[in-house]
């Protein structure tokens, strides 16, 4: 991979976006490389959590222009680019492992896009987050149109899709478009710090949990409890969770006798 670096940390697999001279703006090679990156995770039983960051001075400003400017005139090659696009991020967000998504500087369009396949967000104090498509009477063609208002509400999403606004790290945690602000110049440490967490947790717990949250948004609250049922039946019968169980009556057991 050339635009993406792929290192391990225990059971965190941690990638970079690697297009620092280009802010990590997103093209073919790019999502070709985290497509690869994604199918080494899906093969690996042993990673148990991701942490994506990006190199240079952003996270991620968007699509790269000049692929933009050179395909959206033929209709046939920016179907295809598109179809990878969706493609790829459809595939971080199915990954059965949680992602967390580490911003500095920069989310814009497309990167903002990126952030809302993963599953965690830390954002660095100064980082900005935003949707500039309007400002040059462009549209979030990335899924940020449908899976924006599903996190942060209708009107929010249309506040920053319409206004083609930025918002503060801080406004984006009130948002709920973050999870946690970490201090200056210290969210890639943050990242990997919560990645580990997770991963120290069990795994199979962990993919369950996603499965049903995830799934449960594209479906009625009945037959999301339905799945519940179903889900957490087969996950009660997996060694991780017998010995879970073992745990916790252990201690409360030790908590009785005291």
């Amino acid at each position: 991979m050339s635009t993406v670096r792929f290192a391990r940390d225990g059971g965190v697999v941690h990638l970079t976006l690697d297009r620092p001279d280009q802010l990590n703006a997103i093209s073919p090679e790019l999502l070709q490389d985290l497509d690869a990156a994604c199918a080494e995770i899906e093969r690996d039983d042993t990673a148990t959590a991701v942490a994506l960051t990006g190199a240079g001075r952003g996270f991620c400003a968007g699509a790269d222009l000049t692929v933009v400017q050179s395909l959206a005139p033929d209709s046939d090659r920016w179907a295809q680019f598109m179809g990878l696009w969706h493609r790829v991020f459809d595939r971080i967000e199915r990954l059965p492992v949680p992602v967390v998504a580490g911003v500095h500087g920069v989310a814009l369009a497309g990167g903002l896009e990126l952030t809302l396949v993963c599953d965690l967000v830390v954002a660095d104090e100064d980082a900005k987050l935003g949707d500039q498509h309007a400002n040059f009477a462009l549209v979030a063609g990335g899924g940020g149109s449908q899976r924006l208002p599903r996190l942060i509400g209708a009107r929010r999403a249309k506040e920053l899709m319409l206004l083609g606004g930025w918002l503060t790290a801080a406004q984006a945690l009130a948002w709920g478009l973050v999870n946690r602000v970490a201090p200056r110049g210290t969210v890639a440490e943050a990242t990997l710090s919560l990645a580990r967490e997770l991963a120290a947790k069990s795994g199979a717990a962990s993919r369950t949990a996603k499965l049903l949250v995830d799934r449960g948004l594209a479906v009625d609250l009945r037959t999301g409890l339905e799945l519940e049922k179903r889900k957490v039946a087969e996950h009660m019968r997996t060694e991780e969770a017998a010995a879970g169980l073992r745990a916790f009556m252990t201690r409360g057991r030790k908590k009785e006798s005291r």
